[in-house]
């Protein structure tokens, strides 16, 4: 008898047990470590602005803020599980946040809703752009699971992006 299975394709890059190369996982491991970082200093924004902020339209803008916030909240639970998922470590306490997160620091002395409005729409738009930079750079480790992943984080980041900025519009 014959066997016909189709052959395998060649490759120089070992495979670990849950179907990626080491570069993969690592690289996303990486990638997952370094916009949670960003994602929490983008959280603790959030909630700086949520707490103290003032003006027209307060309660709404208050509220979003804490939809923005739980948006991403999801999302940032959804990394470090993935990190642990690829045999990694989540590294997310307020020290390695203060270390490592590429974001500017948030002013603490605002009030006004416009203010915080566009202070937090320039943080988002930051963490949108690493996001994308992370769907292709684990993507192009071989690692789409982690690529989706942040894919769904994009979308939503966009879509809060969206509704922020109505708001100075």
């Amino acid at each position: 008898m014959v066997d016909v299975a189709k052959p395998q394709k060649e490759t120089n890059m070992a495979v670990d047990v849950k179907g990626l190369t080491d570069n993969a996982r690592k690289t996303a491991i990486s990638e997952l470590n370094a916009r949670l970082a960003d994602g929490l200093a983008l959280a603790l924004a959030i909630k700086q602005a949520h707490w103290n902020v003032k003006g027209p339209n307060f309660i709404a803008v208050h509220e979003l803020f804490d939809t923005v916030y739980a948006n991403l909240q999801a999302h940032l639970d959804v990394f470090a599980e993935r990190v642990q998922q690829l045999d990694g470590v989540a590294e997310g306490t307020a020290e390695v946040v203060a270390k490592t997160s590429t974001l500017k620091a948030y002013p603490t002395d605002l009030t006004k809703s416009a203010d915080h409005i566009r202070q937090i729409c320039a943080r988002m738009r930051d963490h949108g752009e690493k996001l994308r930079a992370a769907i292709d750079s684990t993507d192009e480790a071989g690692d789409a699971n982690t690529a989706d992943i942040f894919t769904a984080a994009s979308q939503t980041a966009d879509k809060d992006l969206w509704f922020l900025e109505s708001h100075l519009e």
